[in-house]
């Protein structure tokens, strides 16, 4: 999956084009709209961006489950050369604490970054604040060209605003 980011100037627009995309058979959870105003998505019957897309939650999960994890094996190594006790820990010591690790790392880091405002849309916080609406829109690799296509042939007042590279699963 790729997400592609759009600024529209109007919630007129915006429904125009979530029409669309309904159409061309993207599905409603995989369009996203972060707004100033989020009454006015609400009353206008438009996809809100939740908490995933607006928060760094998921960067930072992946980021504490690679330094937990990583961590963790340091520690289960370490453990498994103690003398005397190492022979008895054995490989599944450093397998159990590198998972233990992941976990913790993914639950500590996830804390954080849920509480902290998405590094990608901070490059869109002026065009928001001024009444723009940002939409993100996850579709497939192979979708990227025809739904980037779409909106320019027949919204010109929508600012394609580029593509990230891969989407996790999950949001």
């Amino acid at each position: 999956m790729r997400r592609l980011y759009f600024l529209i100037p109007s919630i007129d627009s915006a429904k125009t084009i979530v029409d669309e995309l309904l159409l061309a058979r993207i599905e409603q959870r995989h369009i996203h709209i972060a707004a100033a105003d989020h009454h006015a998505l609400i009353e206008a019957n438009l996809p809100e961006a939740n908490l995933l897309q607006e928060s760094d939650f998921v960067p930072a999960v992946e980021r504490g489950v690679a330094i937990g994890g990583a961590t963790g094996i340091l520690a289960g190594v370490a453990a498994v050369a103690l003398p005397g006790v190492g022979l008895a820990l054995g490989g599944g010591a450093i397998l159990g604490i590198g998972l233990a690790g992941a976990g913790l790392g993914a639950w500590a880091s996830g804390m954080i970054g849920i509480s902290a405002p998405s590094s990608r849309l901070t490059e869109f916080e002026e065009a928001i604040e001024k009444g723009n609406l940002l939409m993100m829109v996850d579709v497939p690799k192979t979708q990227v060209d025809e739904i980037t296509d779409l909106i320019k042939k027949h919204h010109p007042e929508a600012e394609i605003e580029g593509t990230e590279p891969v989407i996790p699963a999950f949001p």
